[in-house]
């Protein structure tokens, strides 16, 4: 089948280096795990709070000498031009008892200062979207950067789907790699748990849970997908944040673009059609390589849940429909990004 896009080899950017936008509790953590991870050589950090970023680069580069070489360093808009990933987590912190969906107003406005920064540099990189509430940011930063489909995504329900994956590993007591089991929809309090689709290394999971001992079915599918839904809102209750989940999925997310490895994640994208959904970012199972998002996984969804996922878009599509996309001078602010 013949390409519709360019990947990155044919694009002008260096495959080895990301930049981070936003120095927070996210923007620092993912910084540290990119730094872990030896994916790039290259990581530049930017901050309204400039010395913020300073200090960051200069506390995560310390710990070079126990990895694989990089340069790592504090910069501006002008530094992420050639970029691969551009990554962004600049926004107001979610506060305890606050949704990630109440954040949209002020977040908006942040990203109406750092998109047009991207844009105005013609940067070809993967924008990557991990600022909350995602899906709508995701879906702001692909009207307001003008960017190809393909090139902006949102990190979505990848964490939410690890956490379902490590529920069921200690509910069934199994490695939670063997669990094939995906979060879709918003990322979020309308997200849901695509149980028809879900197995255990080709099993499906209710014949697995049985093999198990586990015979109450709608209990436990309701007690876990609570847990996970949940899950952002005990962290932030007990430790105020939460940043390194966040950061180990993003981290993921970079290795199937860098390395092209054409992998299957929920990462939010704009809806085209599939399950009847148009202009409107939600998190679907999606094969993600150095395009960004290569295309959407069909998965098996019963009735149910298809009616859950298309009250999970409408609930976005309520907020994103009163979204104003004018952009005023409004200055940026700093990562503060809670999942």
């Amino acid at each position: 089948m013949e390409k519709l896009h360019k990947n990155l080899t044919d694009r002008n950017v260096d495959i080895r280096k990301v930049a981070i936008i936003g120095c927070g509790f996210v923007g620092s953590s993912t910084a540290f795990a990119l730094m872990e991870s030896g994916l790039f050589s290259e990581i530049v950090l930017i901050d309204v709070d400039h010395s913020r970023a300073e200090g960051e680069a200069m506390d995560i580069s310390h710990g070079i000498p126990f990895v694989k070489p990089m340069k790592i360093y504090a910069g501006d808009y002008d530094d992420i031009v050639d970029a691969s990933i551009i990554i962004i987590t600049a926004g107001a912190a979610q506060k305890p008892g606050e949704t990630r969906l109440q954040l949209v107003q002020k977040n908006v406005s942040i990203f109406k200062s750092i998109i047009p920064e991207i844009s105005r540099r013609k940067c070809e990189g993967v924008l990557l979207i991990v600022s909350n509430p995602v899906d709508i940011l995701t879906y702001v930063a692909q009207k307001l950067s003008g960017f190809p489909v393909n090139r902006v995504i949102g990190s979505g329900t990848v964490l939410d789907t690890a956490r379902l994956k490590s529920m069921l590993s200690e509910h069934l007591d199994i490695d939670s790699r063997t669990v094939h089991a995906f979060i879709i929809g918003e990322h979020g309090d309308s997200e849901l748990a695509a149980w028809s689709s879900a197995a255990v290394s080709g099993v499906p999971l209710s014949k697995f849970c049985e093999m198990r001992g586990h015979f109450n079915h709608d209990e436990s599918e309701r007690h876990i997908q609570e847990m996970v839904k949940n899950s952002a809102y005990e962290i932030i209750e007990r430790k105020k944040a939460t940043y390194y989940g966040v950061a180990m999925a993003v981290r993921r997310i970079c290795e199937a673009i860098a390395r092209d490895e054409k992998s299957i994640l929920s990462v939010s994208s704009l809806m085209q059609g599939q399950y009847g959904l148009k202009d409107i970012c939600l998190s679907m199972p999606t094969i993600v390589g150095s395009d960004g998002v290569e295309e959407k996984v069909p998965i098996s969804l019963d009735e149910d849940e298809i009616t859950k996922l298309m009250a999970s878009a409408e609930a976005l599509k309520e907020i994103a429909s009163a979204l104003d996309f004018s952009l005023p001078e409004i200055e940026s602010g700093a990562d503060g990004n809670e999942e």
